[in-house]
């Protein structure tokens, strides 16, 4: 079997082209998803969040995203021990850390919670009105610095239009290469007819 640059030129073309388009998609998806959310980009139905701390790890580490799944009112009062959750604390601060007892004062259920790096347990139990989501344990380590940069109005603007310039210059390229291949057989064929 004969071996050949130019299929293994074409395989890798298409490749390229390939990740740049599914790149260029992935990146559309989590802009507009973050933007249409308030923020928080979704997947499927569950909320990307960022870690922007250290009080989780070895659970997660900082700069991790995870997916956490929202709740509903029946789900926020049936938590039990163990559960990571998403709570509100204070008016725009998120915290996910692990429920370590459940205490139920009338209709009220509380939470107590710690994280799992942390010394001692937080200072406030967490009202099951303000759970907001609980971890699926669904991580990757280290995307979150990018989410976050995605979030970013330079970043959506970055990760937006970059891919898609770098699509058209390959296009363009891969077109120039195309049109150079076509050129040295058009020549041929008019020496062949001068000849004849």
């Amino acid at each position: 079997m004969k071996f050949s640059w130019k299929k293994v030129r074409k395989v890798i073309s298409n490749i390229i082209t390939t990740v740049l388009f599914i790149n260029l998609i992935i990146m559309a998806i989590l802009v507009i998803s973050s933007k249409a959310s308030g923020g928080e980009p979704q997947v499927l139905g569950y909320q990307l969040k960022t870690v922007l701390s250290g009080s989780m790890e070895p659970t997660f580490l900082t700069g991790s995203i995870i997916a956490v799944k929202p709740l509903d009112k029946a789900e926020r009062e049936n938590l039990q021990k163990g559960d990571v959750i998403t709570f509100m604390e204070g008016e725009d601060k998120l915290i996910t850390h692990r429920i370590m007892d459940v205490t139920k004062s009338g209709e009220h259920v509380m939470y107590e919670t710690k994280g799992d790096n942390n010394n001692a347990a937080d200072m406030n139990p967490v009202l099951s009105d303000n759970v907001t989501a609980l971890y699926t344990g669904f991580t990757i380590p280290y995307i979150g610095y990018f989410i976050d940069f995605a979030q970013s109005k330079e970043g959506s603007a970055i990760l937006l239009i970059g891919p898609g310039v770098l699509l058209l210059g390959y296009a363009a390229f891969s077109i120039m290469q195309a049109l150079r291949e076509l050129d040295p057989k058009s020549k041929d064929k008019d020496t062949k007819e001068k000849t004849a």
